[in-house]
């Protein structure tokens, strides 16, 4: 048994990743040549935008921060136990990342209520979308259970996950790190892998494009030059 769950992690944590990477490069490079106007999120708002704002706002806001909040501990982990080192700091940043985690579940959860029960916005939801929300919830339940069952994440992913994850970087993959983790945990981190493969068919390329120079473009004004009382008339 100790050797097949061996080669199950392997297969898992050793070949999946450079299979998921390959595929995420592979499968965008290819969208974006062969179907350009396909790189944009395909949003549903114009059809229904009250259930879309409080679900898609908190999603947005809960997931980005948790993304960074991971991409930092990849790339600090000295920083992140240095920041841990005192309990009030860390109670802060364990709080703060279960706080948004727990943003973005809810706000995941009314996204796919909303596509159910809403009539326009489901006609539009394929069969690629349900898959896509079903990894996604996967994904964000799978981390707030880790975060809620296994306290002090922070610290435990700068000292086993961040060093997995640079030794796959190094071509060298280390998964004693991960063998030992809880099965949640390897969930967690596995589905990460599958989402990233699974990317390039998806809606989730429009983060590839998206206009974060509206941040620091100069503001602009729009006149309308139209004549009000004609355009209202039927025949105009």
């Amino acid at each position: 048994m100790s050797e097949s769950v061996h080669y199950f992690d392997l297969v898992l944590f050793g070949a999946l990743p450079y299979a998921a990477v390959l595929m995420f490069v592979v499968g965008c490079i290819y969208r974006y040549v062969k179907h350009p106007f396909t790189y944009s999120s395909l949003s549903s708002q114009f059809l229904e935008n009250k259930h879309h704002f409080w679900a898609l706002v908190p999603f947005h806001y809960g997931i980005i921060v948790v993304l960074l909040g991971h991409l930092v501990a990849f790339l600090t982990p000295r920083h992140i136990l240095l920041w841990n080192s005192q309990p009030l700091r860390l109670y802060i940043l364990e709080v703060s990342a279960l706080i948004f985690g727990l943003l973005a579940l809810i706000g995941l959860i009314g996204a796919m209520a909303r596509r159910f029960y809403e009539a326009k916005p489901r006609k539009v939801t394929t069969r690629s979308d349900w898959v896509l929300l079903a990894l996604l919830l996967m994904q964000v339940a799978s981390g707030v259970h880790v975060a809620v069952v296994y306290p002090w994440g922070s610290s435990w992913f700068a000292t086993a996950a961040s060093p997995y994850l640079w030794s796959l970087v190094a071509f060298r993959p280390d998964i004693a790190h991960i063998a030992s983790m809880p099965f949640s945990v390897k969930l967690h981190i596995a589905n990460a892998f599958v989402l990233l493969a699974y990317f390039p068919f998806t809606r989730l390329v429009h983060a590839l494009v998206a206009p974060v120079h509206y941040f620091w473009r100069k503001p602009q004004v729009v006149r309308w030059n139209w004549d009000r009382l004609r355009i209202r008339r039927v025949r105009s």
